[in-house]
């Protein structure tokens, strides 16, 4: 059951639908702006988790070997193309474009059906002892490994 609650990957994309709430929207009916973010952020995480990579299990490994780490959005840059309203059932789109050294960078799409309502690029930096590092050869090869799908 968990794989339906996370969504699947189909060709090289990470596809999870969400369901617009009135807690999502604003006075005139339509999504928050900043709750895509949200979207995209649970899209992301449910992504590296059905490529094998739990971030919880990341933690505990890095916990043992001393080390804390962290994935962390270095920037973002997002097009508000139409909006979603309360009852749409959204589909958040994520794959990787680049992995580069101590970073990935990643497209988003958050569409209802085949439109498209907005777009993300989106790179997320490794931080292990307060400093970017270059991302484990383990994370590094899943990402990779979603790119060549």
């Amino acid at each position: 059951m968990t794989a339906h609650l996370d969504g699947e990957i189909r060709d090289g994309r990470h596809h999870m639908q969400v369901r617009v709430y009135y807690e999502d929207t604003d006075f005139s009916g339509i999504v928050y702006h900043a709750n895509y973010l949200r979207y995209m952020e649970r899209g992301r995480t449910n992504h590296l988790r059905l490529m094998g990579a739990e971030q919880q299990a990341l933690f505990e490994q890095a916990e043992t070997e001393g080390t804390g780490f962290a994935f962390v959005v270095r920037s973002m840059h997002l097009d508000f193309l139409k909006p979603a309203r309360m009852d749409d059932v959204l589909d958040v789109v994520t794959w990787p474009v680049a992995v580069k050294g101590a970073s990935i960078m990643l497209a988003q799409e958050v569409r209802r059906g085949e439109e498209v309502l907005v777009k993300a690029e989106v790179r997320v930096a490794f931080i292990s002892g307060g400093r970017a590092q270059p991302i484990p050869k383990s994370i590094r090869m899943l990402m990779k490994a979603d790119l060549i799908s």
